[in-house]
């Protein structure tokens, strides 16, 4: 691809493309192609003048060289992407805005007087009617004191006031409109699948392969914890499945045989095999974009407050408007009292306030799922932590396999690999990564996997018992054994790491030793997130009590609980509940489940089970804990952002309407200030509230 650099400083490029513009389909080709290397670290693709500008840490030539390697033809871009895309609904809109502005001041150039008065009328029949609309579905709201306001000033030959409040509302609504789709599409792409491997039976074997392979009349296993990739019909097994990214409903639905599944959903128990019936363009992203859209979640408290609020002030404006009438007999001051009203300012401001913080912690790798949530997490005085794999690292290693039973070591890896690779956790991986590191090659050996939540794996290898997973499972519920002559050696196991049991035939075979090191920001980020307001910072972790102690004390953690489960956990939370307490969770795997759905706010760490990302109300990246303080002060000043909205609505509209009375400010100038600042105020909340450095 040839191109020509326009602008250049340290580490950013901006070059031009060889074309006058480009399609939105070659713009996501390009951002694509771009992004999906390393070295770059960022792309903003310009399609209406083909300008690229690329941000990236390495040498000037490589990335030079890159782009001169791109072609539209050579590169292979997933229908998802340009589904997903958000630029032609950005291009719609602003179009929308050039147009109106254009339309509305080459009038005044272009056409005669008595025209413009003639249209302003028409177009003052459709705001009438929307309001009469309004009132007849017996709701006295801001519809109808538009209506009111421009009817006003066009009986009384103010056109020019007229036409000036109908452009503004029209620039108001665009705007709003604009937000709000855009901040909900951002949302929902971000929670469109992103599923790279699935397990395909083929020839009654499963075999672990990449989702682009998949084709319609494939069969594929799903497992408990996991997201089901494609739409498609279930041919064996059965399971409860969460529905909640395609309706809205978070209780669960059994499917069995024969019944219909969809993309997006989790199951949260059981197993199937579904015959796979769509792999593209299902519509997948719309549904959960009109699932967005149609939840109150989306909304605040003080949001609804807000919108309350707005509503419940419009027949005080029109009685101050008639008394203003009744008193002074000046149609002038009247229709100025009309001209200003708190609604409309409120119903726009908040609304836009809330969408733009929930696409401004997109940025930061932050998925909210509803403003609801940013306040949560504001108020939230309690913030409760799971130990693996959330404050220790998404990626513990395994140190030592341990033989108890004289098998080989190896080999006892490659068992205990073949029964964890099929489900979603951290440690669990760890065991299959480090069975692949060796070259251990693990065929299926076993016979139906059963995982219990929160305790580990049950299943047969060559016909014998095999059960893998915490202590309190394997001695305490399957009641494994130790052989006399290894008592000491397990006694004498080391301390620092974690503990991973594998048994056979009711014998201990091995002792999986992890690694699970603490994140290096966590101190920090308990520091932060203390001198932020949180009052109690809480551990709670299924480990031994010495393990739990140890992580604790590294992050400055004085409140933790050892060797609990998924139920303790979200009791703890029910209780701090009950007590007055705001609480936030913050977990990863399927066992943490029951208490991100507990919480205020749940918060999953994005690279954990799909079953906890799906009830979480908000996931984070999981390369840096940092996300969450990021997360608190987006939460804060939103809040704050809200409140200073409110007082400068009502202070500066209160002084209109004073301004109006006092026959000083004429309804024309009324009506400029009052929808000008209203759209002031709405650009203001689009704004970032954290500042870029």
């Amino acid at each position: 691809m040839k191109f020509v650099i326009k602008h250049e400083l340290n580490n950013r490029l901006r070059i031009h493309l060889p074309m006058n513009n480009m399609t939105f389909r070659q713009a996501d080709c390009l951002e694509y192609y771009l992004i999906g290397f390393d070295e770059i670290k960022e792309v903003k693709v310009y399609e209406r003048t083909a300008d690229v500008v690329i941000f990236f840490d390495c040498d000037k030539s490589k990335v030079i060289t890159i782009v001169k390697e791109f072609s539209f033809d050579k590169v292979e871009v997933p229908e998802s992407v340009y589904e997903t895309s958000g630029r032609e609904l950005s291009a719609k809109y602003y179009d929308k805005i050039v147009t109106s502005v254009i339309l509305h001041y080459g009038k005044r150039l272009v056409l005669p007087l008595s025209i413009r008065e003639v249209w302003v009328a028409l177009k003052t029949v459709k705001y009438a009617l929307k309001g009469l609309l309004t009132l007849k579905n017996k709701k006295l709201q801001v519809e109808v004191l538009d209506a009111a306001a421009i009817t006003a000033s066009t009986l009384t030959e103010d056109y020019k006031t007229a036409s000036s409040v109908m452009f503004l509302l029209k620039i108001g609504d665009i705007l709003e409109e604009w937000t709000h789709k855009k901040s909900v599409d951002d949302l929902a792409r971000r929670m469109s699948l992103n599923i790279d491997k699935v397990w395909l039976i083929n020839e009654g074997e499963e075999l672990e392969v990449k989702s682009s392979d998949i084709k319609c009349g494939d069969n594929v296993v799903v497992r408990m914890g996991n997201m089901i990739p494609f739409d498609g019909e279930v041919t064996g097994g059965e399971a409860m499945v969460n529905q909640a990214s395609m309706t809205g409903e978070a209780v669960a639905v059994h499917k069995t045989e024969g019944m219909s599944v969809f993309a997006g959903t989790v199951i949260e128990d059981g197993e199937l095999t579904i015959r796979v019936t769509q792999t593209e363009g299902c519509g997948r992203f719309d549904k959960i974009v009109k699932m967005i859209e149609e939840s109150e979640k989306l909304k605040s408290n003080l949001e609804s407050k807000a919108e309350r609020l707005a509503d419940s002030l419009v027949p005080y404006t029109f009685m101050a408007s008639a008394i203003t009438w009744l008193f002074s007999r000046n149609i002038t001051k009247a229709v100025s009292v009309l001209m200003v009203d708190y609604s409309c300012a409120l119903k726009m401001a908040m609304p836009i306030s809330v969408l733009s913080a929930i696409r401004e912690a997109s940025e930061y790798g932050i998925t909210v799922k509803g403003g609801r949530f940013l306040e949560a997490v504001a108020e939230a005085d309690t913030i409760v932590f799971d130990k693996t794999g959330t404050l220790t690292k998404a990626k513990p290693t395994v140190v030592k396999v341990v033989s108890f039973n004289g098998e080989d070591e190896e080999e006892l890896l490659r068992q205990a690999a073949c029964l964890e690779e099929h489900f979603p956790h951290s440690v669990a991986r760890a065991v299959v990564e480090a069975a692949e590191n060796k070259g251990l090659s693990h065929e299926e050996l076993h016979t139906k996997v059963e995982y219990i939540v929160a305790h580990g794996i049950a299943s047969e290898i060559d016909g014998q018992k095999a059960v893998i997973g915490s202590y309190h499972f394997v001695f305490d519920d399957e009641a494994v054994i130790i052989s006399e002559d290894k008592k000491e050696e397990f006694n004498s196991l080391p301390d620092n790491y974690s503990h991973l049991y594998f048994a056979k035939n009711g014998i201990l075979a091995a002792c999986i030793l992890i690694e699970d090191p603490m994140r290096e920001e966590a101190k920090e980020v308990v520091e932060k997130l203390r001198s932020r307001g949180f009052k109690h910072i809480v551990m709670m972790t299924g480990d031994s009590n010495r393990t739990a102690a140890k992580i604790a004390t590294e992050a400055g953690i004085t409140e933790y609980f050892a060797e609990v489960l998924p139920e303790d956990k979200a009791g703890y939370i029910e209780k701090a509940k009950a007590e007055g307490r705001k609480v936030v969770m913050v977990g990863d795997g399927i066992n943490d489940s029951p208490a991100l759905s507990a919480s205020d706010a749940g918060i999953a760490i994005s690279e954990g089970a799909e079953i906890a990302r799906q009830i979480a109300d908000i996931t984070i990246g999981s390369s840096k804990l940092d996300s969450i303080v990021i997360l608190r002060d987006i939460s804060q000043l939103l809040m704050n952002r809200i409140k200073f909205n409110y007082r400068t609505i009502v202070s500066f509209n209160t002084g209109l309407i004073v301004l109006g009375l006092a026959g000083i400010m004429p309804p024309a100038t009324s009506a400029m200030l009052h929808n000008g600042s209203t759209v002031a105020l709405g650009l203001k909340s689009m704004t970032k509230l954290i500042p870029e450095t």
